[in-house]
């Protein structure tokens, strides 16, 4: 098997590992209640997606 002969710096890891760094979640705004959601989900204040309604779920209790 292949074996390093040098242990990788830190360096060339973090140069390496650039690319995978978090990135922000992406908010848009409802242009019906004009509320914070986010990008292709139904609006959890006024239900709406698209033009169309959404009625909410109802919670069932057992």
């Amino acid at each position: 098997m292949a074996v390093p002969k040098r242990r990788t710096s830190r360096s060339r890891q973090g140069k390496r590992r650039s690319h995978l760094h978090a990135t922000p979640i992406q908010i848009s705004y409802c242009p019906y209640c004009q509320e914070p959601v986010l990008p292709h989900r139904v609006c959890p204040n006024c239900g709406k997606y698209r033009e169309k309604d959404y009625a909410p779920r109802e919670k069932t209790e057992k």
